[in-house]
């Protein structure tokens, strides 16, 4: 059974979706650690409630990022992590922390990748009149939301729609869309190699695997 660790800074919503994939058997991995960087984040009550075992390191009190980066790497290892999942974790991660883990590192980005990059992405996916927007799961690599795309789900964007209406339709298809990457990573069917992800051997498009 791998070993799934999870950080997160807010709700935990997609930590809460990963949570109950491996319970109900459609994730052949176990959440064995959730790391938050914020004491006050509700998705330490869901892993409480779950039996996981929580650990807060705050940012505060480092003298920079690597070194926060540095402490964080010790607390993944110290739970045997064989996958790392960022589930909302809003830290700009250095290469201390990346290096550390690349190959095994996900995160997921509630937009179309490349594009939206960063914050703000359902109002700028607004702004910009486009007819869809989604989200996609990624290797993290030293890059900002650039590391190669496993996967993308699309949501069509409507007349109607305002930033928060945007964001209920991409939570939606985050709480599946994550939890099925996890499992392909953890029955060893998704790796990264030569700055690509691979799936059953074959290198995805830089779109990633497409899926509605």
């Amino acid at each position: 059974m791998k070993r799934i660790v999870v950080l997160i800074s807010g709700s935990g919503s997609n930590l809460q979706a990963i949570i109950d994939a491996c319970g109900e058997g459609r994730l052949n991995g176990q959440v064995v650690g959730v790391i938050s960087n914020k004491a006050d984040a509700y998705g330490l009550t869901r892993a409480a409630t779950a039996g996981i075992a929580t650990q807060v390191l705050s940012h505060k009190g480092f003298a920079d990022r690597e070194s926060y980066d540095a402490a964080l790497v010790a607390a993944v290892n110290d739970f045997g992590a064989d996958l790392v999942v960022l589930a909302g974790f809003m830290r700009i991660l250095t290469p201390v922390f990346v290096g550390a883990f690349e190959g095994r590192l996900l995160n997921i980005h509630p937009s179309l990748l490349p594009k939206y990059k960063g914050l703000n992405t359902h109002q700028r996916a607004l702004d910009a009149g486009d007819n869809e927007h989604g989200v996609s799961v990624h290797f993290v690599t030293a890059e900002l939301d650039g590391g190669p795309v496993i996967a993308q789900a699309k949501v069509a964007v409507d007349s109607s729609d305002n930033a928060d209406s945007l964001a209920h339709k991409v939570h939606l298809k985050e709480h599946v869309l994550y939890p099925m990457v996890c499992g392909w990573f953890v029955d060893g069917r998704l790796q990264m190699g030569e700055g690509k992800a691979w799936l059953d051997g074959q290198v995805l498009p830089p779109c990633g695997y497409a899926t509605h």
